[in-house]
Order: C-alpha cells, then structure tokens, then sequence
C-alpha cells in the first residue's frame, strides 16, 4: 500500500455509508494522530488502540446524526507522489463550512486554525467536511 493514510480515511468514508457503529484500522503513530484531531472536533467518536492476536489496531468509532454520517467527504490534499508544505502565511481554512484541513507541524498534528493560532506551518493532510 502506498498511502496509508489515504486508505484510513476511505475506510472511514466507506464504513460511514453503510452505517458500521465502529471500524478497525492497521496502526501507526500518524495515523492515530490523525483519528484523534478527527475526534477531538467531532466527526468521529472515541478513538483506541486496540491489540489483535497478530497486530495493532485503531478502533474507531463512528458518529451520525439524523442517520447520516458526519463525514460527508474527505480529500487528501498532500499524497505520497506530491508532498504539499505551506508556511503559516499560507495556511488557508476550508473552503466548505464547517470542515476543516488536518495539517502536521513540528508541534503535532492538528488542524489548520490551531496552526495558524500557534503560528506554525506543515504538511497540509486532509480536508474533511
């Protein structure tokens, strides 16, 4: 798999539509980073690590509102074949309202808002809305 991080987050898309309570994921550092800024601003629900007999897992669980998930998309903005750094001048918020970009700093990984409040810049992630 060449983008992993690509992958947690069509898991998630997918599970959504088919209305799945909760959702395992291979583990990585990243993208446990990733799943609790998308916690923390309440598109998904409560995220764990969780060990299977053989590996690591994120279990992740989903929210809904009105039967509909909370993530209606999600675009990957920086891809393995084309890395997409920004300094904190150039950090834009999401074009959509209420979504948000998930960026990685050298403080963490967060969201666009708090790294431009933190006046840091990064890789832009994700897009979610």
């Amino acid at each position: 798999m060449t983008d992993p991080i690509a992958d947690m987050l069509n898991r998630i898309k997918n599970a959504q539509a088919v209305k799945k309570l909760y959702l395992d994921v291979p583990y990585s550092n990243l993208k446990s980073r990733v799943a609790k800024v998308l916690s923390d601003h309440g598109f998904i629900g409560a995220v764990e690590k969780k060990y299977s007999k053989t590996r690591k897992v994120i279990r992740i669980e989903l929210k809904y509102k009105n039967g509909q998930g909370l993530i209606t998309d999600i675009k990957r903005i920086s891809k393995p074949g084309r890395r997409v750094y920004v300094p904190v001048k150039e950090i834009k918020l999401s074009s959509k309202g209420g979504g948000m970009i998930v960026i990685s700093t050298p403080k963490g990984v967060m969201r666009a808002r708090d790294a431009r409040k933190q006046r840091v810049g990064g890789e832009l992630i994700a897009e979610i809305w």
